[in-house]
């Protein structure tokens, strides 16, 4: 498998990600936890090169020795410390709890694995065996489900322009993501970044991605929405994402048929 520009473990990227306040939550978090904590590892766009202070979030795995009561207690003055400042707490489970949980997240756990930097202690991901039958599962059930959510979504926000606006902007990390892992579901490359997936994606499957280039100019500031017309967005939009479940649902049950 060809791989494009990935983030190989330990790699770190200039971005606009808070390290001063990621120094600062581990410097607290080795305090707190002791013993207890041992690794943290940064993943998302934060490790890689995609981070925005608006829409991106910091996104921090921390393997423990034990999550009982008393020892996730004693996290908590760090852990609201990291709260106030706007960001998710972070995940917290055992190193078998990681290794036991890749067959139902196989897409967040390879993309950690894609893009992750250590901060502290040894690196539990590097080895993970993620098992990709499982993954090509994920893969469709997550973008039905999420179509179907959309859906949902656009009657509560239909003739109010900013809340269409918002659920655009808001589902895109989403769709983008699942994009890039229906690539590699069909067999294409493990690229890196979102427009990098909407262009192999699109290369496989005939979409018309307009809308997704759009979206991602106007999230990172390169034009105005105002340049554009919401309606004709979301139609083009929606339209795009339900031309790549159909594709995908059938070009996976066509590849499992002949296998």
């Amino acid at each position: 498998m060809v791989q494009q520009d990935m983030v190989q473990p330990g790699t770190v990227r200039q971005s606009m990600a808070p390290e001063k306040q990621i120094n600062e939550f581990l410097s607290r978090l080795r305090q707190a936890a002791g013993e207890n904590l041992e690794s943290a590892i940064l993943y998302g766009s934060a490790a890689g090169g995609e981070f925005h202070p608006e829409f991106s979030n910091v996104n921090l795995l921390c393997v423990l020795g034990e999550t009982s009561f008393a020892r996730l207690s004693a996290l908590a003055p760090a852990v609201a410390w990291w709260s106030r400042r706007k960001h998710p707490a972070p995940l917290l489970l055992t190193r078998k709890e990681l290794e036991r949980s890749a067959d139902v997240f196989a897409i967040e756990l390879l993309d950690m694995q894609q893009r992750h930097r250590v901060l502290f202690g040894d690196d539990p991901l590097s080895g993970l065996r993620i098992p990709m039958h499982l993954h090509r599962m994920q893969v469709e059930y997550e973008l039905r489900e999420k179509l179907i959510l959309l859906r949902e979504r656009v009657l509560l926000a239909a003739g109010n322009q900013n809340r269409l606006w918002d659920l655009l902007l808001g589902s895109l990390p989403s769709f983008a993501t699942l994009f890039r892992h229906a690539l590699i579901a069909l067999g294409g490359p493990a690229v890196d970044g979102k427009r990098a997936g909407l262009e192999a994606l699109s290369s496989r499957i005939p979409f018309d991605a307009s809308a997704f280039v759009h979206l991602l100019d106007i999230r990172e500031r390169k034009v105005a929405r105002s340049q554009f017309d919401v309606t004709d967005t979301f139609t083009r939009y929606l339209a795009a994402i339900e031309q790549v479940v159909a594709a995908v649902d059938t070009m996976l049950d066509s590849t499992e048929s002949r296998g």
